[in-house]
C-alpha cells in the first residue's frame, strides 16, 4: 500500500526555491509542551471464526489482526472528538450473530477524547453492514482516509462515504443511511471503461476538489503525473463504469509544464545552469490548509537531498518547506496555514551517508535519485518520526520539534525507536492536536539472519501498529478562516482531455557541459543517454573549487550509472571521491571499486557490494548493512 516515491520523482525535475532568512521571516519557534497519547483500537484476536469472543471484546464490536489490524489512521472529524481509521477486522462469529458485521477491510471512528459512543465502544464502524443497494460502485481503495469539514462525508481512497443529512459520529448515522460512492476519473475519449487509475487520493479543504497521482511508465521506467480535478456528483450515470451514483472528475488539470523552463538544469550550447524558478511537481502529498498550495515530494534542491515542497496554483511561486539532509514524506499542513507535520527520518542517519555533504548541485540526480528514495526504508520498515515545524519550514539551524520526543525511548515508550511512523499526520482543525500512527518493526526487518533482533510488542495482543494523538497542551483553540472555493484555473498547468498523454519529462540532452559556481569554481558534466536519447544512463561531474555560496567550496569527482532491467529496479553503479573545504570539511568517497547497489522502488531490501560513506567535520556517516 505504502509505495515508494523513488521512481515517482526520478524524472520529475522539480527545484523549490528555498526558504530563505529574508527579512520578513521571523525567527524559528520556541519548543513547545507536547503530550503524546494513545488511542484505543479495537483488541486483537484468531483469524478462526468466532475467535473474537465477548470475553474478548465484550462489547461485540469486533476485533483486529495481530499484525496488519490497524492498516491506517485518517484526520480527525472538524469536531476534534474523533479520528477515523481504517481497519482489518478478524475471526468475527458467523451470521446471524450481531458482531459478524465486523469483518475484513473496514472505516471505523475512534473517540479521541475519552468517551464513548451510545453502545458503550470508543469506536463505530462506518462501512460494515451497508446494505449492498448502498454501495453498488465501492472500490476496493479505502486508503489516506478524509473527512470534508461538513462532518457528513469521508474521502477513502476512491470512494466517499456519505452518510446524508447526518453527522458520521451521530447515531442517526447508521448502515440505511450511508451510502459509499465511487470516484471516476474519464480517461477514454468515447466515455467507456472504467477510468484512469488514481492513486493516494487528498482532499482540497474546500470540499469541492481533489488531487491525486497516476502512474504511466517512460523509457522503460516508471513515472507518475500529479492531477487536481473537481468532483461532480452524477446520480445516474450512462456512459462509463461503474453504472451506479458516483462521482465524476471535472476541469481535471495536470501539475505539470511542457516546456523548457520546466527543467531544473538548463543548458545553452555547452553551458549548464541551475533552474531555481521550475515548476513540477513530483509525488503529490496534499493541499495547504488554505487550499492555495500543493504540497509535495519535489527533485532535489542539493543532491541525495528529498524534500519536501509547495507551489502556488495561481502564481506558480515554489518554497522549499524542508531542508534537512535526511529523507521527508508524508505531512500535513493547518488549517490556519501556520503549521506544517512531517514523518521524516532525521535524527535516524539512515541518508547521511548519502546526504550528509550539503551543498552539492542536484547534477547525478538525474539517475541517482531513486537510490536517495529508496534506501529510506528497510522492507516495510520506515524510520520515520514526527516533527513539528512552523509554517516557513526549515532554515539556518533550525529543523523543528520532534513531536515524540518527550519519552524515556524504553520499549513501547512513545518514542522507542522500534515504533516507525507512517503516513499520514493530521492536524485537527482547531490546530490543538495531531493525530498520527506507527508500526513496530517486524521480520524480516528483525530477526533471522538480520542483526537487528525482532521487539516484543507491548501492545495489547501484540499488536503491531498503533494509534497516537499529540496534545499540544498550550495552545489555544483557533477558527480557521473560510475557504476560497477554487475556482478550476491553474495557470501553469495543462488542461487534460480524455484520451490525452501527457509528454515526456524533459531530459538535459546527452553531452559535455559547463557548470560556473554562483561565487567561485565551475563543475564539468558529461552526460550519457540511451540510443534514442529518452532516458539519461550516465552522469559525470568534476568539481573545480566549485561553489554557490562562498562559504563551502568543493573539489573531486563523482560518476553514477544506472540500469533498469524492469520498470522499477535500479541497479547503479557509483563512484565518488569529492572533497568540502571552507566552512565545512567534509568528504563523500566510495571504495576503490566504487559503490554497486540493486534496489527495487517497491520493496526498499538495501544489498550493496563496495561501500559509500561521507565525513563531515570528523563524524562519519556509513550506509545500512545489507538486509536492514
Amino acid at each position: 500500500m505504502f509505495l515508494t516515491k523513488a521512481f515517482f520523482i526520478a524524472l520529475v525535475p522539480t527545484i523549490g526555491v528555498a526558504v530563505s532568512l529574508a527579512a520578513d521571516i521571523p525567527p524559528p519557534p520556541e519548543p513547545e509542551p507536547i503530550e503524546v497519547t494513545e488511542l484505543p483500537l479495537p483488541p486483537v484476536a484468531g483469524a478462526a471464526e468466532g475467535a473474537c469472543t465477548l470475553e474478548i471484546n465484550p462489547q461485540g464490536t469486533g476485533c483486529i489482526l495481530q499484525h496488519g489490524g490497524l492498516i491506517q489512521t485518517g484526520s480527525f472529524l472538524p469536531d476534534g472528538n474523533h479520528v477515523i481509521a481504517r481497519v482489518n477486522y478478524t475471526g468475527a462469529p458467523a451470521a446471524p450473530d450481531p458482531s459478524s458485521i465486523y469483518s475484513g477491510d473496514q472505516i471505523i471512528l475512534i473517540k479521541s477524547d475519552g468517551t464513548s459512543f451510545s453502545n458503550g465502544s470508543p469506536f463505530k464502524c462506518l462501512t460494515c453492514a451497508l446494505p449492498q443497494g448502498n454501495a453498488e460502485g465501492r472500490t476496493e481503495a479505502l486508503d489516506y482516509p478524509q473527512s470534508f469539514r461538513d462532518g457528513k462525508r469521508i474521502l477513502a481512497g476512491t470512494n466517499i462515504i456519505d452518510c446524508g443529512d447526518f453527522d458520521l459520529s451521530s447515531d442517526e448515522c447508521v448502515p440505511e443511511s450511508t451510502h459509499v460512492y465511487s470516484i471516476r476519473w474519464n480517461t477514454a475519449v468515447d466515455g467507456a471503461g472504467e477510468g484512469g487509475a488514481m492513486r493516494e487520493l487528498r482532499l482540497h479543504p474546500d470540499g469541492q476538489h481533489i488531487g491525486f497521482n497516476s502512474f504511466t511508465v517512460t523509457a522503460g521506467k516508471l513515472d507518475q503525473y500529479v492531477y487536481v480535478a473537481r468532483l461532480v456528483f452524477n446520480p445516474s450515470p450512462t456512459t462509463g463504469l461503474p453504472l451506479a451514483p458516483r462521482y465524476d472528475l471535472a476541469n481535471v488539470i495536470i501539475l505539470h509544464g511542457d516546456s523548457a523552463q520546466d527543467r531544473p538544469l538548463l543548458v545553452e550550447g555547452d553551458q549548464m545552469r541551475i533552474n531555481h524558478d521550475a515548476i513540477t511537481v513530483g509525488e503529490f502529498r496534499g493541499f495547504t490548509g488554505s487550499g492555495k498550495e500543493a504540497t509535495y515530494v519535489g527533485y532535489p534542491w542539493e543532491s541525495s537531498n528529498i524534500d519536501v515542497f509547495a507551489v502556488d496554483l495561481k502564481t506558480g511561486a515554489v518554497r522549499r518547506l524542508t531542508s534537512h539532509p535526511e529523507y521527508c514524506d508524508p505531512l500535513d499542513v493547518s488549517a490556519d496555514d501556520k503549521w506544517i507535520a512531517v514523518m521524516d527520518t532525521r535524527g535516524s542517519d539512515r541518508q547521511m551517508f548519502l546526504a550528509g555533504m550539503r551543498n552539492i548541485p542536484p547534477i547525478t540526480d538525474i539517475v541517482s535519485v531513486t537510490v536517495a528514495s529508496s534506501t529510506r526504508n528497510n522492507g516495510h520498515r520506515r524510520f520515520f518520526q514526527p516533527f513539528l515545524l512552523d509554517q516557513y519550514g526549515d532554515r539556518g539551524d533550525y529543523y523543528g520539534q520532534q513531536i515524540n520526543g518527550g519519552g524515556d525511548g524504553s520499549p513501547g515508550s512513545v518514542n522507542d525507536p522500534l515504533w516507525n511512523g507512517m503516513a499520514d499526520p493530521r492536524f485537527s482543525l482547531d490546530v490543538t492536536r495531531l493525530a498520527y500512527w506507527q508500526g513496530l518493526v517486524v521480520a524480516p526487518a528483525c530477526g533471522g539472519e538480520n542483526p537487528l533482533p525482532c521487539p516484543i510488542s507491548t501492545e495489547q495482543g501484540g499488536r503491531t501498529e498503533r494509534a497516537m494523538v499529540a496534545h499540544f497542551t498550550s495552545r489555544q483553540p483557533v477558527t480557521p478562516p473560510p475557504v476560497e472555493p477554487f475556482d478550476d484555473v491553474i495557470p501553469w498547468g495543462i488542461l487534460y482531455e480524455p484520451g490525452y498523454v501527457p509528454s515526456p519529462r524533459l531530459q538535459v540532452p546527452g553531452g559535455n557541459y559547463t557548470l560556473q559556481g554562483s561565487a567561485s569554481g565551475f563543475a564539468e558534466v558529461a552526460i550519457e543517454t540511451n540510443a534514442d536519447g529518452t532516458s539519461v544512463d550516465s552522469v559525470a561531474v568534476t568539481y573545480d573549487n566549485y561553489s554557490d555560496d562562498g562559504l563551502t567550496f568543493l573539489d573531486g569527482t563523482e560518476k553514477v550509472t544506472v540500469r533498469n532491467p524492469t520498470i522499477t529496479l535500479n541497479d547503479v553503479d557509483w563512484y565518488s571521491d569529492l572533497v568540502q573545504s571552507g566552512q565545512t570539511n567534509a568528504t563523500k568517497k566510495t571504495s576503490p571499486d566504487g559503490f554497486h547497489i540493486s534496489i527495487d522502488a517497491l520493496t526498499n531490501v538495501f544489498e550493496a557490494v563496495g561501500t559509500l560513506s561521507t565525513t563531515v567535520e570528523g563524524i562519519v556517516y556509513t550506509q545500512p548493512a545489507n538486509g536492514t
